[in-house]
């Protein structure tokens, strides 16, 4: 049948002879079906098109099989592309050839058979390409084709996966053999006709097939027309964002121009919030790897603000640990971190730039989870970005700008996504804990425990520990003090889990004697925490390390060398706190699961093994006073804060039972039985505030005249400490059983001692035994207001006459407190001695005192240590050499006057400082000791002994003392002012503690044990109740301020007789000296403002009367209560003392204002912290308030340096403290009107009216201003000039930036500016002229050489304008070299007379000067001006401007090189004052 239709076609004819096609393969059953459909198809145009193949070589209908094309396929295109296009009929045959294979692909088979590919000639097995793929590379039919097939297509959308039901191969899918025929065409006829039909077709397609035609385009399309593409790309998008991935991919294969790049990343960037999340890591990457240096950081900005990255809810991150392999969002977020690492990889600028974005973020609401995984990615990545991202983490972390809870987003319930960047977390949190700052420890902590608690295997737990380990063997301080805090959380709550993990953390058990008090009790709360879950759990690691530990405390507490007792006594002390604490008994989750038998035993087994540690430790320290002191304090703590076995509470009241046998003696009628002499000396009861009713008193004398039992008194505090803390904890909080030590009287030395010829007649160690019974007392007195101060609050079922009782007496012993020290002071001034230490402080660790059992050593002179040591049993002998080793030691300490120095240089006149004190330490021994004993036993002579001094013989010894606590605060509100004062100067101890800015060990060598256990917060809460008592006593120092300057004799004895003091009649109070120091005192501690306690304190202080109308104004607009309305009531109140005190007192005048300073500064970094929150907006208004302050602070400082201080007093603070007068200086310049004005006029008319004399006139209007003072205002002045022009410069940089408008008028008042500083400078150093001070001359020199360096760098912005402001310019250059040239002369004359503290300034200066002489020299050639310039050596003239004759020059002429010809200067202009053997050239 074949055959015939070929024989009937008019264009091909055939012989009859001719035998009839084989083909080489037999025909199949569906080759017969086709030929009998092919029968009927008689249709003249597909017979045309059948013959217009076959000739060409390709037989279309072949019986036995596919088509058959020829072996030369290109021949084959050639002869139709000839025959369409140049035969005759080409038109019409195109049109017959094209309507023919129309109607032949109508039918489903015949289509697919043309485009699977087939053979070559029917006789090679090879696969070759379809007759489709063949036709679309003939040009003449290439268009219709591609339109035919097109259209083709939508009649099999229908055979798509999702109809079939399943996946059809490639020769089934008729779509994707069509669309299949457009890949990888050698050429396209018509791009535009194509791809508008391509894209019309593409966008009813269903969607598998749309994704595999849009994946296909670069294939199909190629570089053509990408705009079309582009457009058309975008619609779908916009209405199918199902096909993002295939587009994307598409859009990453066209070669765009940077346009359409552009328009490409702006689409792709529209569709990161829209997208779904299983496509996010393929936009992400496309974006990166389509980043430019250009639009990197457009790209960067869009992917933090719109990508929801780690966005999972709570519940998800708490279900994570019982959920069994990753869900869906968890793959795609780790195929989302997988994206941008691959992308961040080698693309270094994308890097810098994410850093670069980050960095601009100031405010915490900006950042965002995918900002901690950018940075680790990045971290990830090596080591060349790691130091900049662990700074740029650390400043967020202190900033609060990247907080826990996002971090909390990022690791917990997310194991799986952080499992590959494990290594930079830990990194990251190693680096955290070994800063500085508090804040990034903190954030480092937070993320060691939660890697620990989110990372279950043993591999991630050890790298955990061993970076906590490295940190505790990294020897800082505050790194291993806060990698011991995170031990110790993971410790408390992962006990059972670290059990099998404890070799790799007990190695720092081998470093025990390296750390600090606080940390071994970390370190032992540790491992107490181990040791419990090990004895509850049947485990044999866990047996091993309680063994081990218990084997190690029990070898430290009984090693002899101090220090290992020391540790041994805090380790052997915790663990019975932990094992013998009641809620221990069913500890870890194996005792939990166990009978209740084995709960019973294992707390049997606990207490008895914490009971024979007591006992262990107790006896190990009975003869020691330091390690005894040390097991009473840890004692009491442990009952402080928790309650142990009644077993335990047994042995310990049973223990401290002896304090009565031990300390007291028996009284009858309040008095003692019989009057004994102790070493020659009497004794009397002290402060017997009981009177006859007192049954007991306290054995001081006897106990320290006694060489056998001085040492119990060493330890009386600590053990009355403990006593009390068993009383409170037995009795609901009550010390009713004890109260009658409260009142009860001292025994100490007989008051005469006191005065007279009584001290003078004592021996050396009878003065010594008088020193150390006063020392005990003081501490004893301590000790009591402790314990009864800190249950006056919790007296609940006691009568109020009873509170009022205690409050008496408790005052009556802080009068009693005063003064003993007071007594004290001036004993230890008349004869020194080394006072014992009462408690075991952190600094002095390996103390050899804490080896004594007596402390007979603390003698000075040879022959009382010969003396005393007799009275020693021989035993104690060996211990005597310790003794006298630790005393010299500690000697040389005490002699040491850098601690005095360093409060000297503190500049606050507070207890802080000494300066105005007679000497600067311990009278040494044997200077001057008759003179002061004939001084304090004078009984015609009335010796001012006042409390507002500090006292300077106790100070250098003070951290010795016993520590009052801060419940002692409680009685400030009912104390009168010498007691408020002595309590205002223990809270700025304190305060100074917790401010680690502050000189605090300058002042105590170390803080008290017990105190340094408190936290911030909690000291801070319990001192707030105390600030109305501040504003209160402080107005009364006020108000005794402004009257008279008396001593009230009356006032003191009143107090004193109520308290039951001895009478010694040459003490004396002075009230004004009082209050001063209270003023002082308040002050101070009013600048330490704290944010946390802010509110109250500015409360305390707000004003009684309204203030002036400008602040009452701006009040007015302020809500009441706020923090901006309770400063400026604060200010207005200051400010009314400072008019007060400016009357009579220079110093408080001055403290006043460094107050008010300081009010004003701590209010602007509250505007601006609230600012850069967000958590309030201020108005322009509020941001007004602080120029307003400004402007009184500054006319304040003026008040008082314009104040006519006359009193002598004031003048030798003016000597003495010039830096008080330095700090108001530059108040008062930086905060006028116009400091560049101020200085003109102050170093051009002021300043040279003060003569060099002694002999000083006033009349220039600042009476502070004087011969004795001008070093201060004249280093004051170049200091702030200096200032004024480097914000010139800073000025001048921001006018040259290329973006900046430049205005001549602008220009104009910098130069005249300049010209101001320029002026000042040139006045000051000219001064020299006529003050011929040293120091004057060295500050000229080195302010100058400062001033000319930074003047070179405006040289640039002076060449720019130097052709509009020409004479300005060259005026200014020639104004500064009249200073130029007296430097020089300055340095040559320090040479001559080798005035060290000139040379070595000279260098520096001679450089800058040399540079500016040369950048004016490339000035004046680079433009063009009529100007002359010389430069050559001067003469040699001396200040005055005479010719030095020692050197001569032979030929003047010689020494000038003219550049430019112009007329000469004046003669006054070529007198320099430089030496000439230094060759210095200068600008004429």
């Amino acid at each position: 049948m074949v055959l015939l239709r070929q024989q009937q076609a008019p264009s091909r004819k055939r012989s009859s002879s001719s035998s009839p096609f084989v083909p080489p393969f037999p025909p199949s059953k569906s080759a017969k079906t086709l030929q009998q459909n092919d029968v009927l198809e008689t249709a003249p145009a597909v017979d045309t098109m059948v013959s217009v193949l076959a000739d060409a070589g390709c037989t279309l209908i072949n019986p036995a099989g596919p088509p058959c094309l020829p072996s030369d396929p290109h021949q084959f295109r050639r002869r139709l592309h000839r025959l369409f296009s140049s035969s005759q009929n080409a038109p019409s045959l195109r049109s017959d050839f094209l309507s023919g294979f129309s109607s032949y692909i109508h039918s489903s088979p015949n289509l697919r058979r043309v485009l699977i590919s087939i053979n070559h000639d029917g006789l090679s097995s090879t696969r070759s390409e379809s007759i489709v793929r063949h036709l679309l590379l003939v040009p003449s039919v290439q268009l219709d084709l591609q339109s035919m097939l097109l259209e083709k297509l939508p009649e099999y959308f229908d055979a798509s996966p999702e109809h079939s039901g399943g996946s059809l191969s490639l020769e089934d899918d008729v779509a994707r053999l069509i669309i299949n025929q457009f890949r990888w065409l050698d050429f396209i006829v018509d791009h535009n006709a194509f791809t508008n039909k391509l894209m019309q077709v593409l966008s009813i397609c269903p969607s598998h097939l749309k994704k595999e035609i849009i994946g296909s385009l670069p294939e199909i399309i190629g570089d053509q027309n990408n705009k079309i593409v582009v457009e058309g790309l975008e619609q779908m998008l916009q209405e199918d964002s199902a096909i993002i991935v295939p587009v994307l991919d598409s859009l990453s294969n066209l070669n765009l121009d940077d346009q359409l790049q552009e328009q490409v990343i702006t689409l792709a960037l529209s569709c990161i919030r829209t997208i779904d999340v299983e496509h996010m890591p393929y936009l992400l990457r496309f974006l990166l790897l389509s980043a430019t240096p250009v639009n990197v950081r457009r790209i960067v900005l869009h992917i933090r603000e719109q990508l929801k990255f780690v966005g999972l809810s709570n519940s998800r991150a708490s279900q994570h640990n019982k959920l069994k392999g990753k869900s869906l969002v968890g793959n795609t977020e780790a195929s989302i971190l997988d994206a941008l690492r691959s992308s961040l990889r080698f693309r270094n600028f994308l890097c810098q730039e994410i850093l670069k974005e980050l960095n601009c973020l100031e405010k915490p609401r900006d950042h965002k989870v995918i900002d901690i995984w950018l940075l680790v990615l990045i971290y990830s990545k090596g080591e060349s970005l790691q130091k900049s991202i662990e700074k740029m983490f650390k400043k967020k972390i202190i900033e609060d700008c990247i907080q826990e809870v996002m971090l909390d987003q990022c690791i917990c319930g997310n194991k799986e996504l952080v499992q590959d960047y494990f290594p930079s977390f830990l990194s990251l949190s190693e680096y955290l804990l070994a800063c500085k700052e508090q804040r990034a420890r903190g954030f480092g902590i937070h993320m060691y425990i939660c890697l620990f608690e989110e990372f279950l295997d043993n591999y991630s737990r050890q790298e955990v520990l061993g970076a906590l380990v490295s940190h505790v063997g990294s020897g800082v301080s505050f790194e291993v003090q806060s990698a011991l805090e995170t031990l110790f959380l993971l410790a408390s709550k992962y006990a059972h889990d670290l059990l099998p993990l404890s070799c790799h953390i007990n190695g720092i058990l081998d470093y025990l004697e390296g750390f600090s008090v606080e940390n071994l009790h970390k370190v032992y709360e540790v491992f107490s925490h181990l040791l419990l879950s090990a004895r509850s759990s049947s485990d044999s690691y866990g047996s091993s390390v309680a063994n081990e530990l218990l084997m190690i405390v029990r070898k430290q507490v009984g090693n002899p060398d101090p220090k290992f007792k020391k540790m041994g006594l805090i380790g052997t002390l915790k663990l019975v706190s932990f094992m013998g604490d009641k809620s221990s008994a069913s500890y870890g989750s194996t005792s939990q699961e166990c009978v209740h038998s084995w709960i019973l035993w294992v707390q049997k087994s606990n207490c008895e093994e914490a009971l024979e540690l007591l006992k262990a430790s107790l006896e190990s320290c009975r003869r020691y006073p330091l390690p005894l002191i040390l097991f009473y304090d840890e004692l009491t703590t442990i009952l402080d804060n928790g309650t142990l076995h009644p077993s335990i509470m047994e042995l310990i009241v049973k223990h401290v039972g002896e304090f009565e046998s031990v300390f007291l003696s028996d009284l009858e009628g309040g008095k003692m039985p019989s009057k004994e002499s102790y070493c020659g000396l009497e004794g009397e009861l002290w402060m017997n505030l009981d009177g006859d009713i007192s049954p007991v008193c306290l054995n001081i004398l006897p106990l320290a005249s006694s060489s056998l039992q001085s040492a119990s008194l060493q330890f009386l505090p600590a053990n009355f400490l403990l006593l009390s803390t068993i009383e409170r904890s037995t009795n609901q909080g009550s010390l009713e059983g004890i109260d009658a030590l409260l009142g009860c009287p001292l025994h100490l030395p007989s008051s005469k001692y006191f005065y007279g010829a009584g001290w003078k007649s004592l021996t050396g160690k009878q003065k010594q035994i008088v020193g150390l019974s006063l020392y005990y007392a003081t501490n004893w007195i301590r000790e009591l207001l402790n314990a009864f101060c800190t249950v006056v609050g919790r007296i609940a079922c006691t009568s109020q006459a009873t509170k009022d009782d205690t409050v008496r007496k408790l005052l009556n012993r802080f009068r009693n407190l005063v003064y003993l020290e007071i007594l004290l002071n001036n004993s230890i001034e008349q004869h020194s001695i080394l006072l014992p230490e009462l408690h075991c402080y952190v600094d002095h660790f390996g103390s050899p005192l804490l080896n004594h059992s007596n402390h007979t050593g603390h003698v000075e002179k040879n022959n009382q240590q010969k003396t005393q040591e007799c009275t020693l049993p021989k035993s104690n002998r060996r211990g005597k050499k310790i003794s006298k080793a630790s005393s010299s030691d500690t000697n040389r300490k005490l002699q040491q006057p850098t601690i005095l120095d360093v409060l000297k240089k503190a500049g606050t006149m507070t207890s802080q400082e000494v300066t105005n004190m007679e000497s600067s330490g311990l009278i040494s021994q044997g200077s001057s000791s008759k003179s002061q004993d004939q001084y304090l036993c004078d009984p015609d002579k009335l010796v001012t002994i006042d409390v507002s001094p500090v006292a300077k013989a106790l100070e250098t010894q003070r951290y010795k003392f016993r520590p009052l606590l801060v419940q002692c605060f409680s009685i400030l509100r009912f104390s009168e002012l010498p007691l408020f004062l002595y309590l205002l100067r223990d809270l700025h101890y304190k305060l100074d503690y917790f401010t680690p800015a502050k000189q605090f060990l300058a002042r105590n060598p170390s803080p008290p044990a017990g105190f340094t256990r408190m936290a911030v917060n909690e000291f801070l809460t319990k001192i707030t109740p105390l600030f109305p008592s501040l504003r209160k006593h402080f107005s009364s120092a006020l108000f005794i301020l402004k009257g008279s300057d008396e001593t009230c004799q009356e006032h003191w004895n009143v107090y004193s007789s109520s308290a039951e003091n001895p009478d010694v009649p040459n003490l004396v109070l002075s009230r004004s000296g009082v209050s001063m120091s209270t003023f002082k005192e308040t002050l101070h501690c009013f600048r330490k403002k704290e944010h946390r306690i802010l509110s109250d304190l500015l409360e305390a202080f707000q004003p009684i009367e309204s203030p002036d109308a400008v602040l009452s104004d701006i009040r007015s607009n302020l809500s009441q209560g706020t923090l901006e309305y309770l400063y400026l009531g604060a200010y207005s109140y200051i400010e009314s003392v400072l008019n007060i005190v400016c009357s009579f007192s220079f110093m408080l005048a001055s403290e006043s204002l460094l107050t008010l300073e300081s009010s004003i500064i701590s209010f602007q970094k509250f505007l601006d912290k609230s600012d850069e929150n967000g958590k309030t907006r201020h108005s322009d208004f509020i941001h007004g308030v602080p120029p307003t302050l400004r402007s009184r602070l500054g006319a304040s400082a003026q008040k008082i340096l314009r104040q006519n201080w006359d009193n002598s007093e004031v003048l030798s603070v003016w000597k003495n403290k010039g830096d008080i007068l330095e700090k108001i200086l530059h108040i008062y310049l930086e905060n006028c009107e116009s400091t560049s004005d101020l200085l003109d006029d102050l170093a051009c008319s002021v300043l040279p009216q003060v003569s060099s004399r002694k002999e000083d006139d006033d009349q220039h209007g600042f009476p502070t201003l004087c011969s004795t003072t001008f070093v201060v205002w004249y280093r004051v002045l170049h200091e702030e000039n200096l200032t004024v022009l480097n914000k010139l410069v800073k000025e001048v940089v921001l006018l040259e930036k290329p973006r900046a408008s430049v205005q001549l008028q602008t220009v104009e008042e910098l130069l005249v500016k300049l010209q101001h500083s320029v002026k000042v400078v040139v006045s000051l150093v000219n001064m020299c002229r006529t003050h011929h001070k040293v120091t004057v001359h060295s500050m000229a020199v080195k302010y100058g050489g400062k001033f000319v360096d930074s003047f070179l760098k405006v040289f640039d912005f002076l060449q720019a304008h130097f052709n509009t402001f020409n004479e300005l310019i060259i005026h200014l250059v020639k104004e500064l070299q009249k200073a130029t040239r007296t430097i020089q002369t300055l340095c040559s004359e320090a040479k001559g007379l080798k005035q060290t503290v000139i040379t070595s300034k000279i260098p520096a200066t001679k450089r800058s000067m040399e540079r500016f002489l040369f950048c004016v020299k490339a000035l004046l050639h680079t433009t063009s001006s009529g100007c002359s310039f010389w430069m050559g050596n001067l003469k040699h003239k001396d200040l005055m401007g005479q010719v030095v004759s020692s050197q001569a020059y032979v030929d003047e002429q010689n020494n000038h090189v003219v550049e430019n010809s112009a007329n000469d200067d004046d003669d006054d202009d070529d007198e320099p004052a430089i030496v000439a053997t230094e060759d210095y050239r200068e600008v004429e």
